[in-house]
């Protein structure tokens, strides 16, 4: 698998698992493991990682991560979100909820990325391509970490975004980390990958990522939902242990 995500563009491998999902959620089908996005059982989840292999993490059904399974439940079980009528913008729109949320009559969603083939605009997340107070809801998940200038990015979602609105903005965050760590002379990237986790990673997030939320203008939230989820769950659902970053813009 790790010579797989090194060798091959993500919009090819976007394209590519598209393809394939369906073999895999046939091929893998069972009970050991369940996925709360499709709602189905697998006799085991794939390895995945561009660093280290994490056994367990790739739901062959939706291609979900752990992260992905944490915000779905999340979602499901602490919001009304789901259930709500929003007008809500995706950036780079993960394959494990793109169908759903696009399936979902109650909601105007629009995907926006620079290459990603499920993206529906194609712009840059710094200069996005939206009237103010335009969404009530914006997913914006492991993407900070791949942008230099990260925070004329966050001062975008939270321009685009309404008041009384919701971002998620989930990042991988380190928290063993007090501040965070970037260095704009790591461009090489093995050198990257061993830094900062992926190739093109350009930054390692500590605690004061939730400091960097509030000075876009967010009230933040880091919600330690995950403390909620019985045992039996995390081991049957293959989840990991992290705060998820809500960021609401004040009315």
């Amino acid at each position: 698998m790790k010579w797989i995500l090194a060798l091959f563009p993500r919009s090819v491998l976007i394209w590519v698992s598209i393809k394939i999902r369906p073999f895999l959620r046939w091929w893998y089908r069972g009970s050991e493991f369940y996925d709360p996005i499709d709602g189905r059982g697998y006799r085991k989840f794939l390895s995945y990682g561009y660093h280290t292999m994490r056994p367990n993490a790739l739901s062959p059904g939706t291609l979900s991560l752990e992260r992905h399974r944490l915000l779905w439940l999340y979602l499901e079980r602490e919001t009304s979100l789901l259930t709500q009528n929003l007008r809500v913008l995706h950036v780079a729109p993960e394959q494990a909820f793109y169908q759903r949320f696009k399936n979902f009559s109650h909601w105007d969603y629009t995907t926006t990325d620079l290459h990603s083939p499920l993206a529906d605009i194609k712009a840059d997340i710094t200069a996005l391509p939206f009237a103010e107070e335009t969404f009530d809801l914006i997913f914006c998940n492991h993407v900070l970490e791949h942008i230099p200038e990260d925070q004329k990015a966050l001062s975008e979602l939270y321009r685009v975004l309404k008041k009384g609105g919701t971002a998620i903005l989930q990042v991988p965050l380190d928290e063993s980390r007090t501040t965070t760590f970037e260095d704009n002379s790591i461009t090489e990237p093995k050198e990257r990958t061993r830094v900062f986790g992926q190739y093109d990673h350009v930054r390692v997030y500590g605690q004061d990522y939730y400091q960097l939320l509030e000075a876009a203008g967010f009230q933040v939230e880091a919600d330690a939902f995950f403390s909620k989820i019985p045992p039996e769950e995390v081991k049957r659902f293959s989840l990991q242990h992290e705060r998820i970053p809500v960021g609401i813009k004040k009315g």
